[in-house]
């Protein structure tokens, strides 16, 4: 699953709230919850704070973990 997307569900965030927050499209956030796009690094970044989680656990895999 994508990290962003799993960081949003577990906060209970909706997608079109991240958009808001980040000035981007819903369909943009969307894109990047699928794995159709990647967000640029200071997007990244920007996701990372607004969520209030470091940058690492929305790159890294958890699957070593579960």
């Amino acid at each position: 699953m994508n990290r962003i997307k799993e960081m949003l569900e577990q906060k209970g965030i909706k997608q079109t709230w991240l958009a808001e927050k980040l000035g981007k499209s819903y369909n943009m956030v969307n894109a990047y919850a699928q794995n159709r796009q990647q967000p640029r690094l200071e997007t990244l970044m920007d996701i990372a704070n607004i969520l209030d989680v470091d940058v690492k656990e929305l790159i890294i895999s958890n699957k070593d973990q579960q």
